[in-house]
């Protein structure tokens, strides 16, 4: 009895392809985003301009009611902030067929794990750029804004790039950092802390980090955290930005000190070639980012070594 023609071919089957690639990358990519899971995301998937307006009202006051008196009323004061969706990543390989045949399966993987890993990589580094507006700084390349510590008290003071008074990060430095965000009336919570991984060394001879009550329960590990302290999350990655003068910079940031603009998810293709008898896989995703509180986040600066 004959089985009939319903076979299951590269052709029958070529929807599902795409979507085990697409899935792999997008998992990379979520696993390696660090700074970009701390800040404000808005989506602009299917929408259509390059620039998001963003109304950034002041904060009012309150007025005392006198009797029979009619209230007052609060001037609108609510700025505006812009961002351009103006950043187009892609990731592509060419994956010719004596390769896909005789290599293992294996190699699609480290290649959907590379495509996420770049991708996740390229956004973080964007908004570590971004993050030298903070404290009315430039994205000069100089960090004139961020701040070093004192190594004996824990002071800060604005970095000299080049200089070599930075010290390490410590308690002190810590407090102070959280007193700047709460002078400035950042509210409490969705405080997050970035470091190098030289300076988690460094927070790990910090009694008050590494005492239970403020690590949490240990479940909480991912995407870089680490613990938290005086309920702040610390984050590390090996992404945080070097100085001009070879010092690594962190953050202390609240969600609202930027915003990530996603137009277009990481998304995944691929197309067979045939003048070089392979298949062209390319990720790729559009997005933007911006500051939206200049005084919601801080960056400070230690040693590299």
């Amino acid at each position: 009895m004959a089985l009939g023609t319903n076979h299951s071919t590269i052709t029958t089957s070529a929807n599902f392809i795409p979507e085990l690639w697409s899935d792999e990358v997008i998992g990379a990519y979520k696993t390696n985003l660090v700074v970009a899971n701390l800040v404000t995301k808005m989506s602009h998937k299917g929408k259509k301009g390059d620039t998001i307006h963003i109304p950034t009202p002041s904060r009012g006051s309150a007025s005392a009611k006198g009797a029979g008196a009619q209230v007052t009323l609060i001037a609108d004061t609510a700025g505006v902030t812009n961002i351009n969706i103006d950043k187009h990543y892609e990731y592509s390989k060419l994956i010719e067929d004596i390769a896909d045949v005789q290599a293992l399966a294996s190699m699609r993987k480290f290649y959907t794990d590379d495509a996420g890993h770049a991708l996740a990589t390229q956004i973080d580094t964007d908004l570590f750029n971004t993050a030298e507006l903070f404290q009315g700084g430039s994205t000069s390349g100089d960090w004139t804004k961020a701040l070093e510590i004192n190594g004996s008290t824990g002071a800060l003071t604005d970095y000299v790039n080049g200089g070599t008074a930075e010290g390490d990060i410590s308690d002190a430095a810590i407090r102070n950092m959280i007193l700047k965000l709460d002078n400035a009336d950042v509210p409490m919570d969705n405080r997050s802390m970035v470091i190098p991984p030289i300076a988690m060394n460094d927070l790990l001879g910090i009694d008050r980090f590494t005492e239970q009550q403020f690590i949490g329960d240990g479940n909480a590990i991912k995407n870089g955290k680490i613990g938290s302290i005086y309920g702040v999350d610390i984050y590390v990655t090996s992404n945080c930005p070097t100085t001009a003068g070879g010092d690594r910079v962190g953050l202390m940031l609240h969600k609202d000190a930027m915003v990530f603009a996603e137009q277009v998810g990481v998304r995944t293709q691929t197309q067979y070639k045939q003048e070089y008898l392979g298949d062209l896989f390319t990720a790729d995703t559009i997005y933007g980012v911006g500051e939206l509180r200049n005084d919601a986040g801080l960056a400070f600066v230690v040693p590299a070594t």
